[in-house]
């Protein structure tokens, strides 16, 4: 899925799900594919979006298609069934409560990304955010736990003063150094969002003007993940640009 092969990660993931019927991160991982084919599809993946405020602020509501969104649904719905059902077997479930917190990760992420739904994108941070702490909490070598609370506290500090002193107020965590000491760990020690968080940092760098720390990042990605033409695309800009 890190290269963009969206149609082979579905395979896998479906035949995942049939050898697995019960494991909630296989519906997880497929509504997670067809999320960021779209997301890649009408190219809100872009850096750019991310480094210029204005740029992200001002972008238009995109429009995915129908089909891919339907499916999405399906697959996230499908995957929160089977992650409750397990947590009634076990609260403790690090797993289910893993999952639980990528979907709503997910969530947010289409709220945000695809809809321009700031506020139930915040609100699906949030409770993802619960169940990453959870997670934590049982199991604190689970490093992919830490990006869902990192891309919170990173993100939701950038805001103007006045709105993170709100955003605090309502529950939410804002905190730069701690979002990215966060997202370090899940790029340092993770396993299925280790690239992504990888590609997180890319963008931070890119924000502090540090435009040689984000190309060594976008290097290794790329040289793991060749098809993925966003990552050489993302140095070409960085090549070319003075930060």
């Amino acid at each position: 899925m890190y290269d963009l092969k969206f149609d082979e990660a579905h395979s896998t993931f479906a035949a995942w799900e049939q050898s697995h019927p019960n494991d909630s991160l296989g519906p997880a991982s497929n509504a997670a594919a067809y999320l960021f084919s779209e997301l890649a599809r009408l190219g809100a993946l872009e850096s750019e979006l991310f480094v210029d405020d204005s740029r992200f602020r001002d972008r238009a509501k995109l429009r995915p298609d129908p089909d891919r969104k339907a499916l999405f649904v399906q697959e996230i719905t499908h995957a929160d069934r089977l992650a409750d059902a397990a947590l009634q077997k076990s609260g403790a479930d690090s797993d289910a409560l893993f999952v639980k917190s990528l979907t709503l990760g997910l969530r947010a992420d289409n709220a945000g990304l695809v809809e321009k739904q700031s506020l139930a994108a915040l609100s699906y941070t949030k409770e993802s955010r619960v169940f990453a702490e959870k997670v934590i909490q049982a199991k604190p070598e689970a490093a992919d736990a830490y990006l869902g609370p990192g891309v919170e506290n990173y993100l939701l500090s950038l805001k103007p003063a006045p709105l993170r002193v709100l955003l605090r107020v309502t529950g939410s965590n804002v905190d730069r150094e701690r979002g990215l000491q966060e997202i370090r760990e899940t790029a340092l020690h993770g396993h299925y969002l280790e690239p992504f968080a990888k590609m997180l940092l890319a963008v931070a760098a890119l924000r502090d003007k540090d435009p040689v720390h984000a190309r060594e990042l976008l290097g290794e990605l790329h040289r793991r993940f060749p098809d993925n033409e966003l990552y050489s695309r993302e140095m070409n800009r960085i090549d070319k640009r003075a930060y």
